[in-house]
């Protein structure tokens, strides 16, 4: 059994050494892959330096420019599971998300869970150095997203997970389309609908160590826009469902009176 953390960063050199450093001490169960857009402050370049220190555990791929969130873990879920580990982690490169919850994670899939999502919004979870103003968006945009799809999913807006790597096959990720922090919501929307075992674990959310964040007003658009995207498409189908056995002739169903 082996676990992959993924980490996709752009201009993280402040956070980076350290986190991965943490990352590792959770246990020899855990490896990390750096996705770096082309820092320009240099965090690829320190990325390679920590591989060179553990070169059994950390791997670095380098991307040409700033591809997006959605396309780094989509790249990394690719990468796990064609080298074959067991459960791939996705998490934040800013201490947001903090390591130590690493390993509950991992074990409630290992428990049987086919994802587990790292929840702001149970009871036990909790979120620090937010204003309150923050905090109210953001639990109104998992609220909203969860209220629209129709999920009982407290947090659909974080990005702090454990897959089974047969739970991420088991989803097209070719079909997902959503480039930003909007990712969150439909790879999570996706397991659902693929009826696979999705658990939520309470975890201590924390503001970014170093650096500045990369929200902005276009990504949240973007969520809200994905949002209904799903909703519509999920309404289409079940119409399409409910209407083919009933495309009959004149004989009554299936051409019988």
């Amino acid at each position: 059994m082996n676990a992959l953390v993924i980490i996709p960063t752009y201009e993280e050199r402040g956070n980076l050494e350290p986190l991965v450093e943490e990352v590792l001490a959770q246990g020899d169960l855990f490896s990390v892959l750096v996705i770096d857009d082309a820092s320009p402050d240099g965090t690829g370049e320190l990325a390679e330096q920590i591989k060179i220190r553990h070169p059994e555990r950390v791997e670095v791929l380098h991307r040409s420019g700033k591809l997006g969130l959605a396309s780094a873990y989509l790249l990394g879920f690719r990468w796990g599971i064609e080298r074959g580990y067991s459960f791939i982690l996705e998490m934040d490169a800013d201490f947001s998300h903090k390591p130590e919850f690493l390993p509950f994670l991992l074990q409630t899939a290992v428990n049987g869970a086919d994802v587990v999502l790292g929840s702001r919004y149970v009871r036990g979870g909790a979120v620090s150095g937010w204003s309150p103003n923050r905090l109210l968006l953001s639990y109104a945009g998992s609220s909203f997203a969860k209220r629209v799809l129709g999920l009982a999913i407290a947090d659909l807006t974080g990005g702090f997970k454990c897959f089974r790597r047969e739970a991420l096959q088991s989803i097209d990720l070719d079909g997902i389309t959503s480039t930003g922090y909007a990712f969150q919501i439909e790879v999570t929307y996706r397991c659902y609908q693929h009826g696979l075992r999705i658990q939520e674990v309470p975890i201590v959310f924390g503001e970014r160590k170093s650096g500045r964040s990369k929200m902005s007003g276009g990504i949240i658009l973007e969520a809200a826009g994905l949002v209904w995207r799903l909703r519509f498409e999920a309404d289409r189908r079940a119409v399409l469902v409910q209407e083919t056995p009933l495309a009959v002739g004149r004989g009554g169903v299936n051409g019988k009176n």
